[in-house]
């Protein structure tokens, strides 16, 4: 018999309708203990439709974010497990059972990774592999869906790297970045997703470039040396270059050259001394 406790937490603002698509299948879902909607700040009837269902809904007073929902959901779950979906209808609630079962197999989070065709458009497709490319290049592991919303997680595990998540997008980078840095065991299980219900609140160049300045952060976070050693080493070589033009047409050491060598020796000791914190910050509890 299965004793594992198993919470499903959705983050939703303003979405009424995905959740009266999919919560009628949700709930004939079996094994799980609770479902938990962690309404940010809707205008629409989310609360409502929620609430015809009977389902558990935490109401943040105004939109503090994606990420905020799903910390708020974190810390009200009562389950030893906790499965997150997006609120927006495309996730299958009959794909919950297929990532607890590799979930049981003892890892840590399991991630259901989108196949090329779900993907919203081409360029969202180009993104996110763009994204797991630069992440598995940081972790030395294949990334299949960095950005996909729809996993099972090892929920103390998950709380020990709250304060880590943003409280907008994206909370799957950075959580599953954490669980690499970490030593937790992250498994990938393909999935198919439906056509969301309503519009999208992710804007391509927006939320693009938030999600690049999200990559560089969770890589300083990851393995730092990884980004300041090439960066160090590329202003090195500029000052290198700049020392052998300068001596050969004037013969003379520059201040452009000592500016550039000692900015390059700064970038690196900075590396050095971040890499030292993110040792002490992913130690593991006794």
């Amino acid at each position: 018999m299965d004793l594992m406790k198993v919470s499903v937490v959705i983050p939703a603002k303003n979405e009424a309708e995905g959740l009266k698509a999919f919560l009628p299948e949700l709930i004939e879902q079996e094994n799980i203990f609770e479902i938990i909607v962690v309404d940010d700040g809707s205008t629409d009837g989310t609360v409502d439709v929620c609430k015809s269902f009977g389902i558990t809904v935490y109401s943040h007073p105004y939109s503090i974010g994606n990420g905020a929902a799903i910390k708020t959901g974190a810390r009200k779950a009562k389950g030893d497990a906790i499965v997150f979906m997006d609120g927006d209808g495309q996730h299958k609630p009959s794909d919950i059972s297929v990532l607890l079962d590799r979930y049981r197999s003892g890892f840590g989070m399991v991630v259901g990774a989108r196949s090329k065709s779900s993907q919203a458009s081409v360029g969202r497709w180009l993104a996110n592999s763009f994204y797991n490319k630069f992440a598995g290049w940081m972790t030395g592991r294949e990334i299949k869906d960095l950005t996909s919303g729809f996993r099972v997680v090892h929920a103390e595990k998950f709380r020990e790297f709250l304060t880590l998540l943003p409280n907008g997008f994206s909370y799957p980078t950075t959580s599953t970045m954490a669980f690499f840095r970490a030593g937790y065991g992250v498994s990938y299980v393909p999935i198919d997703v439906l056509d969301r219900v309503g519009d999208s609140h992710i804007r391509l160049f927006k939320d693009g470039a938030r999600f690049l300045l999200i990559i560089f952060k969770v890589g300083t976070l990851y393995s730092p040396l990884k980004l300041f050693l090439p960066i160090s080493l590329s202003v090195f070589l500029i000052g290198l270059s700049y020392y052998g033009f300068t001596f050969f047409t004037a013969g003379r050491f520059t201040n452009m050259s000592a500016l550039l060598f000692t900015t390059s020796l700064m970038i690196f000791m900075m590396g050095l001394i971040s890499e030292q914190i993110t040792n002490l910050l992913y130690s593991k509890k006794d």
